[in-house]
């Protein structure tokens, strides 16, 4: 929940701007920008033809429409031309004490409209100092994700976000963050298979900026970064976009 309209699009095209020729880049990176909702449709419009950057809405409701003042449904936000929705982000989970199991119904949402997923996982700092950070992930993977099929499960991108290392000061780790990816990726084998798994696209979210991504993105299961504060000025976003 950052800047004004204005400064929101005026980001957006410094984002644009300051990547260079993305396009005739000779990689697979993909920028993806999730700005506030009300932004969204100017977002799309100026993006629109530039096949290396996407545009994500930073949530939906489940319900396709109804007496649900104030929420935004999944074919609203397709209408917008975004193509991605975050679901199950660490603050939605904190503040709005979204469920697992709610999740799972906007995960339904957003593949029955047509729109690819960006997934969000992770423990608290109690959870991890007990050591049962594992068990917490999986339990968010089986109860909100894994009731896709194979076929929809290609539209899921994974982020990772060790709740304990956001915003407090304590860093995750290059090797705790490898050690949770790994993780992820050995649980979409067990329950697909590793073909799928290999296509999985894992992001990490933990406080990722411009001087620890290259270290983070060097691991063999990290493939990119779910960026929060650090996006929001936009040298710092293209120096971690850089960092591949």
């Amino acid at each position: 929940m950052n800047k004004s309209y204005q400064e929101a699009i005026t980001l957006i095209e410094e984002i644009i701007s300051k990547s260079g020729n993305i396009e005739s880049k000779n990689n697979n990176t993909l920028i993806i920008l999730a700005p506030p909702s009300p932004y969204l449709p100017k977002a799309a419009e100026i993006t629109g033809n530039i096949q290396k950057i996407k545009i994500a809405a930073q949530n939906c409701h489940s319900e396709e429409s109804g007496a649900y003042t104030g929420e935004i449904s999944a074919s609203m936000i397709r209408s917008t031309g975004a193509e991605y929705v975050i679901i199950g982000h660490s603050e939605r989970r904190n503040y709005f004490k979204e469920s697992n199991e709610f999740l799972s119904k906007k995960i339904d949402a957003v593949l029955k409209n047509g729109l690819n997923l960006i997934f969000c996982c992770g423990e608290l700092l109690p959870e991890r100092e007990k050591g049962n950070y594992f068990s917490i992930v999986k339990d968010q993977l089986y109860e909100s994700l894994f009731h896709l099929t194979e076929e929809e499960f290609e539209n899921v991108i994974i982020a990772y976000e060790p709740v304990w290392a956001i915003g407090t000061g304590m860093n995750a780790t290059s090797q705790q963050a490898q050690e949770m990816h790994a993780f992820i990726r050995s649980l979409v084998a067990e329950k697909y298979n590793l073909k799928t798994a290999e296509n999985t696209v894992i992001l990490y979210g933990g406080s990722c900026n411009s001087k620890n991504a290259k270290e983070l993105f060097a691991n063999a299961d990290v493939d990119g970064g779910l960026i929060g504060g650090a996006s929001l000025k936009s040298q710092d976003f293209i120096e971690i976009v850089d960092s591949f």
